[in-house]
């Protein structure tokens, strides 16, 4: 089987504005079909958010149940349970009464990182660069050959974990949440088990209709293992993106920035502190997969979103064979749009769809939320 363990290995008691939130630390155990480790025994880190007392009590409501899947560079902790004022969309779904969870996958955050990661020779060429001479004389070949991940040992990390969530809260199904390369990841893992997955909110999600429907049959001897980035290439990215005033709170950012060094002890120690996250092979995501998905989808995307294009989300949802989706754009938002001031309309949207099944009433359609003037 592919689930081997189950553990819970601490749990801390957060006082949250007068509500007494449980965050709860849970080590999944996985045999890994990460290529570089394929056949290991690997710890998939979860997070537990959830109402104190409602952990302890088994059984839950069906449709109470919330998986988070974060997408290419930011661990799930850090994206989904930000501790900056309000903006954790674990915390707001654990207060309306779900028992959120999210994951890292292989290679991010508290989750195992395979020995390759921790090797800068194993960098793209450009990115070496950043790290001479403080880390490295010069750059240096690689000692390992390909993408550290795939989108495959991803679904096979999601599945250990969906069955360990199944089997603790006893339950049938549980709601996903996918962000960035999460819409992949929980995308195709519901297209290949959709009887798991009850109904679905993808935020930016990437996609493209053309696209792979299988893995490359020629791995690239140039393949890179992993990637960087930096205090300052974090904030580049995010502001190029801005097109209102006000779209986002430089304290939220910076108080983001340093969850996600913490999230990586490692990385933190690189140059002036660094992020690394898993190059990942993708695949099994386009016109073809998604025209068969017949769970619930709710995508959102930010109006100046660069990463994820509106065009691209629409895309998406016209292809998906849902009878229920609903594509949303966010005014003043960008790829970053849960960290964002626009933030609670996002984490309303994603209440309203999974209590619902619906988003300002509508079922099946186009909506707009959030407002386009920021305060």
């Amino acid at each position: 089987m592919r689930l081997l363990a189950f553990l819970v290995l601490s749990t801390v008691l957060f006082a949250d504005d007068g509500q007494r939130l449980l965050r709860i630390d849970h080590h999944v155990a996985v045999k890994s079909a990460v290529p570089a480790i394929v056949g290991q025994t690997t710890q998939i880190y979860v997070r537990e958010v959830v109402v104190a007392g409602a952990a302890l009590r088994g059984p839950v409501a069906p449709d109470k149940v919330v998986l988070f899947i974060h997408g290419a560079g930011t661990p799930a902790e850090v994206a989904f349970d930000a501790s900056f004022q309000d903006y954790s969309w674990m915390a707001f779904l654990a207060k309306a009464g779900f028992d959120v969870f999210s994951m890292d996958m292989t290679g991010y955050g508290r989750s195992t990182r395979p020995a390759a990661m921790n090797d800068p020779c194993n960098l793209a060429k450009e990115q070496q660069l950043l790290f001479v001479p403080g880390l490295i004389p010069a750059p240096c070949p690689a000692t390992y050959g390909q993408n550290m991940t795939t989108v495959a040992s991803d679904w096979a990390d999601i599945g250990a974990v969906v069955d360990h969530i199944l089997t603790l809260r006893h339950v049938p199904q549980v709601n996903l949440v996918g962000w960035s390369l999460g819409g992949p990841r929980s995308g195709g893992y519901t297209a290949q088990n959709p009887a798991k997955v009850r109904s679905l909110v993808l935020l930016a999600p990437a996609y493209n209709r053309t696209g792979p429907t299988g893995p490359p049959q020629v791995v690239p001897a140039n393949g890179v293992v992993f990637n960087t980035q930096t205090h300052t290439e974090f904030l580049a990215n995010w502001d190029r993106q801005i097109g209102c005033p006000n779209q986002y709170d430089p304290a939220a950012a910076e108080a983001v920035w340093k969850e996600m060094l913490d999230s990586d002890p490692v990385g933190a120690t690189w140059g002036t502190g660094t992020r690394r996250a898993p190059q990942t092979t993708s695949f099994g995501w386009n016109g073809e997969v998604v025209k068969k998905v017949k769970t619930p989808v709710l995508a959102v995307v930010g109006a100046f979103d660069k990463q994820a294009l509106p065009a691209r989300v629409r895309d998406l949802v016209e292809d998906l064979g849902s009878e229920a989706k609903v594509y949303a754009e966010l005014a003043c938002s960008s790829h970053n749009a849960l960290w964002e001031r626009n933030h609670i309309a996002l984490f309303q949207a994603s209440l309203e769809w999974f209590t619902k099944g619906s988003v300002n009433g509508t079922a099946k359609g186009n909506i707009a939320l959030g407002s386009a003037t920021s305060k």
